[in-house]
């Protein structure tokens, strides 16, 4: 059994290039169709004002390059990386024509040390045109694209405002599988309407897909988000820690080993967070959940059941 007991992100990258690589985190100016109001002006329920991520470019007007150089500048005196991956964090990052997307990819690429692309986007945005843009950059990057999800059941989905079913996530796994690109999907625990059983469900899902890792948090309710209103008026209630690190090593159990798991908790902006206040502690978050599977002596697939057609 390995010091994890699951596979994780740092691990795999390390395994790939030999050292630590970091993740820069992206806002390129986009928008979302569930926001500008093609299919909603809402969002998601729990999706903040800078859609899920730094706010640079839409915040604070900060360009590409602007952000790509700090980025790995902090990062070389933090992390003493070499190596970094052009996160593309914030809305939706195929969400606009494919001439634009590369333009915006290869701004990013063209920095010395990245040795990588992760695209975070909905499975809505995504046709031939842009996957064969990203079958073409992984010539010579590591390039992952980043689904969200959320949960697999279409009630939950239509209730958190997600703009999509699941069978168009699906649809998204499989075309992008044809072009052997790398999919990490996003999940969310503790979603309103879900108790343990359909958390589950959702981890069987995922499990059933050829999906190659996996992003896993508790909901957490920002500043500004439809979640808050529900918040203050008393109709949602977050999971507290030791409930949300049981369910979690219970979805991680439904896991293939191979997997890699990018993210087991959330890293909310302290200063736009309302609830719950432990989702703060990420560190110590990471060390309770490696400390309860050691103690429950389970690990990522203990309960994995492959297919017959896998």
């Amino acid at each position: 059994m390995p010091l994890k007991r699951y596979r994780d992100y740092n691990t795999y990258l390390k395994e790939l290039f030999g050292e630590r690589v970091q993740k820069i985190s992206l806002d390129a100016g986009l928008s979302c169709p569930n926001r500008d109001g093609t299919i909603s002006s809402k969002g998601c329920i729990y999706c903040d004002p800078l859609g899920s991520g730094t706010g640079a470019m839409i915040k604070h007007g900060i360009g590409l390059e602007e952000q790509i150089t700090a980025g790995i500048k902090s990062a070389e005196k933090r992390y003493k990386a070499k190596k970094f991956i052009a996160y593309f964090q914030s809305f939706t990052n195929t969400y606009a024509p494919a001439p634009k997307l590369r333009e915006m990819y290869q701004t990013a690429l063209k920095h010395k040390g990245i040795v990588g692309l992760s695209v975070g986007t909905r499975p809505d945005c995504i046709d031939d045109e842009i996957l064969d843009l990203f079958s073409s950059l992984q010539k010579d990057y590591l390039v992952w694209i980043e689904y969200g999800l959320q949960s697999a059941h279409d009630a939950t989905l239509s209730r958190i405002n997600r703009g999509h079913d699941v069978a168009c996530f699906e649809r998204a796994v499989h075309m992008t599988k044809e072009y052997r690109i790398n999919i990490c999907p996003h999940v969310i625990l503790g979603l309103p309407g879900e108790d343990h059983d359909m958390m589950m469900d959702t981890a069987r899902f995922v499990a059933s897909l050829p999906v190659d890792g996996i992003k896993i948090h508790s909901l957490y309710v920002t500043k500004g988000t439809a979640l808050a209103e529900m918040y203050e008026n008393g109709e949602y209630t977050c999971l507290e820690r030791k409930e949300y690190i049981e369910t979690l090593i219970d979805f991680i159990e439904l896991l293939p080993p191979e997997m890699v798991i990018q993210r087991l908790t959330g890293d909310p902006n302290p200063t736009e967070l309302l609830a719950p206040q432990w989702t703060r502690e990420k560190t110590l978050n990471l060390n309770l959940i490696n400390n309860r599977m050691a103690e429950r002596d389970t690990w990522q697939g203990k309960k994995f059941v492959r297919s017959a057609a896998a």
